[in-house]
């Protein structure tokens, strides 16, 4: 007879990875309940930790972690500055690269992004997965969220009114669900979502190793008429061998053997490996979820996208689904959410997938060991080689353009809100701790003022001068830092209203 947990909870999240965390906190600042179930038992994984769980944050991943006063909590950014540079003392320092083709920190002309205040934060940063879900679990359990491991979710079952999660013998009930449990999520697959797109073309492997003669093998990512390999760090190997994914999809253990044998050929040497102390492997397979949504059950990071890690994009692209999901799913358990504001979580996050997903492609396509890959290689390097392609890279891989259609004429609109700073030194990323919505009025405007107080505790109305406005004489900031509303001079108080009422809802029709 199954055990059933009569609470029924707001929320219950699969996963407790970083991006179930996140959304459990975001749904927890709200005044959500939130369970979260985890099919691990230990949440302490060596390929987590340095140098196996090394990641490159996104500029929105850092906005985002700096709006809910996260980001100070991070540490090993500060003495880790790149662990995949071999750039000799005096050189310049490698923040990023395409297919394995680096860019500079001082080839890239960031003059060429505007809206990057000198208060903005970074462009860029190194965490580290274990970190990372530390500083999050710290926050959940902070907030209320319980967290529950060894349980994975074994079933479910949905009506027009909620959730019912079955683990093993255990029963749970909850008014949504949502799958953040990886790339191999029990929730969709359970769910019936489709998951279209591509099959790989390598399997990739990630290896700690003792090696006797590393100097056979050369520093840096070098491509091989065979793949690809990469000793960034004494012990720390990477591997690609295009074999269409075979052996990933088979499952085989990875034995020290096999990947001496692959490591050889890939790289044409006769180096020795003498112990394997920890190994993964992974693909390009790239696929996505139709929908994001199936009644009261929503997918959320790599349970709704996989792609090649390269360029370490998957974890920030999850990031950005729980953050623009967190607030949305909020509102809709609360009777706050005007009409169809959850289903703008798949039609914005959804193409921002779909650009992921297609970048990751086309690293593959110049990454192949074949002639033509190797010349339209050589192009992408050359047009790297210049300014204003490593600005350009450099400005895909660290998302500084990301960016929502919302319809609206102003540039701002539907990008995250430059990190303005006001003349008493209060930043934008200070207002947003608890998630609200914010008013950005810089001239004082009654009428605006009115207005805000209207929507009660979802819009905060702040008025005063910033050090540099951009010309601006209001914003409205969706709890996620997506401006919604800005206008350059003369505020209409009635586009502020249609702004308004899009994304939250009257007071007074929730009161009624």
């Amino acid at each position: 007879m199954k055990a059933q947990d009569h609470s029924k909870y707001d929320v219950i999240i699969s996963g407790a990875g970083p991006v179930g965390l996140f959304l459990a906190c975001e749904l927890a600042l709200a005044k959500c309940s939130v369970l979260v179930l985890e099919k691990a038992e230990n949440p302490h994984s060596p390929l987590k930790q340095l140098p196996f769980g090394i990641r490159g944050l996104s500029a929105p991943t850092i906005e985002t972690l700096y709006r809910r006063d996260l980001l100070k909590d991070l540490e090993i950014h500060k003495r880790l500055k790149n662990p995949h540079q071999h750039a000799k003392q005096g050189a310049q320092r490698q923040v990023g690269h395409f297919a394995g083709i680096p860019f500079l920190e001082g080839d890239v002309d960031t003059s060429q992004w505007e809206y990057r205040l000198p208060a903005s934060t970074p462009a860029s940063l190194i965490s580290e997965m274990q970190e990372l879900e530390t500083v999050l679990v710290r926050r959940a359990e902070a907030l209320g969220v319980e967290i529950r491991r060894g349980l994975p979710i074994t079933n479910f079952q949905q009506t027009t009114d909620g959730v019912t999660v079955q683990s093993g013998d255990q029963s749970f009930q909850a008014k949504w669900l949502v799958g953040c449990d990886g790339a191999r999520s029990a929730v969709r697959k359970m769910g019936g979502f489709e998951f279209a797109g591509t099959e790989p073309e390598f399997t990739g492997y990630t290896t700690q190793v003792d090696i006797a003669d590393p100097e056979k093998l050369k520093p840096g990512r070098i491509v091989t008429p065979t793949g690809m390999y990469m000793q960034s760090q004494p012990g720390y190997v990477v591997i690609q061998d295009f074999d269409g994914g075979a052996f990933h999809s088979s499952e085989k253990p990875i034995t020290l053997e096999h990947v001496q044998e692959m490591l050889r050929r890939v790289s044409d040497t006769d180096v020795t490996i003498t112990a394997l102390h920890a190994a993964t492997t992974w693909t390009d397979r790239a696929r996505q979820a139709t929908t994001y949504r199936n009644g009261r059950v929503l997918l959320a990071g790599d349970a709704a996208h996989i792609h090649a890690p390269l360029g370490g994009q998957g974890l920030n692209l999850g990031l950005g689904d729980a953050m623009n999901l967190g607030w949305k799913l909020a509102a809709t358990i609360q009777n706050k959410a005007p009409e169809g504001l959850l289903d703008s979580y798949y039609t914005e996050r959804h193409p921002i997938g779909v650009q992921v997903l297609d970048w990751s492609r086309a690293q593959v396509a110049i990454m192949k060991p074949d002639p033509g890959s190797r010349a339209l290689n050589a192009i992408i390097r050359d047009l790297m080689n210049t300014r204003d392609g490593a600005t350009y890279f450099a400005g895909r891989v660290w998302g500084i353009n990301t960016g929502y259609d919302l319809g609206r004429e102003h540039p701002l609109i539907g990008r995250s809100v430059p990190n303005f700073e006001l003349e008493n030194g209060t930043t934008i990323g200070d207002l947003m701790h608890d998630g609200k919505g914010v008013l950005l009025d810089f001239d004082s405007n009654a009428s605006l003022k009115t207005l805000a107080s209207e929507y009660d505790d979802q819009i905060k109305y702040i008025s005063g001068n910033a050090k540099d406005q951009l010309g601006l004489s209001a914003i409205l900031i969706r709890p996620d830092g997506i401006i919604a509303w800005a206008v350059d001079k003369d505020a209409d108080s009635s586009e502020l209203q249609k702004a308004a009422a899009q994304w939250f809802a009257f007071e007074k029709a929730i009161r009624h």
